[in-house]
């Protein structure tokens, strides 16, 4: 797979912003930083600042390379690389992912999860986003919801995510607006039910579509 700047370029700037961020504050940590919250934003695990070099890796880099390379090793070869929306889902996704690693690197630096709803917005923007995408994507192994009946039937496959767009696109608004009107604590229940609603439906949907495909 070819690269060209003149297309990656946006997501690269989103991903050097976390490491652009952590090395102006480097100076400034302590030796021992927060590494882990829990639902209360309370601290309840600490960890060296070296790890914290770690979070831009696991965010924006680790989804950008799974998303550059997935058109590639696709067996199906159905992920469309030269696409505008996956181009956009993909600086989308690592702009998301570089404003958490941000949002985690600064909570370390100050010693307090400054504002822990934040987490649950960005979460339910990413699920709208990848909802709005989602009806749009063709069978693959990678993107997607692959159960074993949307892999099995291109019918099914394109049934199941225009259904489970919708629950997507709202269940993610929903989310993001819902972890900014109640306490962080309930706003982690409303984003594990929400996720939890919205990832069970589109598997039931799939098996049923199957079952009535193959009368």
């Amino acid at each position: 797979m070819k690269f060209e700047l003149k297309k990656e370029w946006p997501s690269l700037l989103f991903i050097l912003l976390p490491f652009i961020y952590l090395a102006l504050i480097w100076n400034e940590l302590p030796d021992i930083v927060p590494s882990h919250w829990n639902a209360r934003g309370e601290i309840d695990g600490y960890s060296s600042k070296m790890q914290l070099l770690m979070v831009p890796f696991f965010l924006p880099i680790l989804v950008y390379l799974i998303l550059f390379f997935a058109p590639v090793i696709d067996p199906k070869k159905q992920v469309d690389v030269n696409s505008s929306k996956f181009q956009k889902l993909k600086h989308l996704m690592t702009m998301l992912m570089s404003l958490l690693a941000v949002y985690i690197i600064y909570s370390s630096h100050k010693q307090s999860l400054a504002s822990p709803s934040l987490v649950f917005v960005l979460v339910g923007v990413l699920i709208s986003v990848l909802g709005n995408y989602m009806q749009t994507v063709k069978p693959n192994y990678f993107i997607g919801i692959r159960t074993p009946w949307t892999l099995e039937s291109e019918e099914v496959w394109r049934k199941t995510h225009q259904y489970a767009s919708k629950f997507w696109f709202f269940g993610g608004a929903i989310m993001a607006i819902g972890a900014l009107l109640v306490s962080p604590e309930h706003g982690l229940y409303l984003v594990l039910g929400i996720t939890l609603v919205i990832g069970l439906l589109p598997v039931v949907y799939s098996y049923r579509m199957f079952k009535k495909e193959e009368k």
